[in-house]
């Protein structure tokens, strides 16, 4: 049986090869993937909160894998290895590392020059990690775990709330968060910091 996905609300597709990936090949359903890569993704926070990180330690490329291949591991082959192909959104596929090279080097720079507030600095971080889209999927809840563990082991803060409630794609809350992304993508990050900060 193979699986078959619905894709909704500006969520990225597989392509068949990264379906394939799938390690639990009972999986048929948008419902029981979500289930399962939730238990998944719950794992990895608990491993995060388990650890010490200081900013340099969560802002080089290895960290960038390995918590999205913890947040998979358990759900994907492909976890913590960038997308083999382009999509609906992000960079070109060869352009991957480059970019988060690049994104890295300037949050550094960010944060050693106190360029922003420490809520913006995580928050530019998360927006330009899902704009890239370096992952076959899981992005989003990737950018918005790795912003928290920046504003709360790095800066030592509060985990954002990101509005308080689910993100799924059917969840009327997810509308404000895209819109507050859009809001982003113009170089306004107040709607994104507010929202996060919900």
């Amino acid at each position: 049986m193979g699986l078959d996905l619905e894709y909704i609300n500006h969520q990225t597709a597989l392509d068949e090869d990264e379906k394939e990936g799938l390690l639990i090949k009972s999986i048929s359903t948008r419902a029981e993937l979500d289930e399962f890569e939730q238990q998944n993704i719950e794992r990895a926070i608990a491993w995060t909160m388990k650890k010490r990180f200081k900013i340099s330690d969560i802002l080089n490329e290895e960290f960038v894998r390995k918590l999205h291949k913890k947040m998979f591991d358990q759900t994907w082959r492909w976890a913590g290895e960038y997308r083999k192909t382009n999509k609906n959104i992000g960079v070109d596929k060869f352009y991957i590392g480059i970019e988060i090279k690049n994104l890295l080097d300037d949050c550094k720079f960010w944060v050693e020059n106190k360029s922003f507030s420490e809520d913006e600095i995580a928050i530019r971080f998360k927006h330009r990690m899902v704009h890239i889209h370096p992952f076959p999927n899981g992005n989003g809840r990737h950018s918005r775990l790795i912003a928290d563990v920046l504003i709360e082991q790095g800066f030592g803060k509060p985990v954002f709330s990101w509005g308080s409630g689910s993100l799924a794609p059917q969840c009327d809350l997810r509308s404000e968060y895209l819109s507050a992304l859009f809001e982003a993508d113009k170089d306004n990050y107040e709607p994104l910091i507010k929202f996060a900060r919900k």
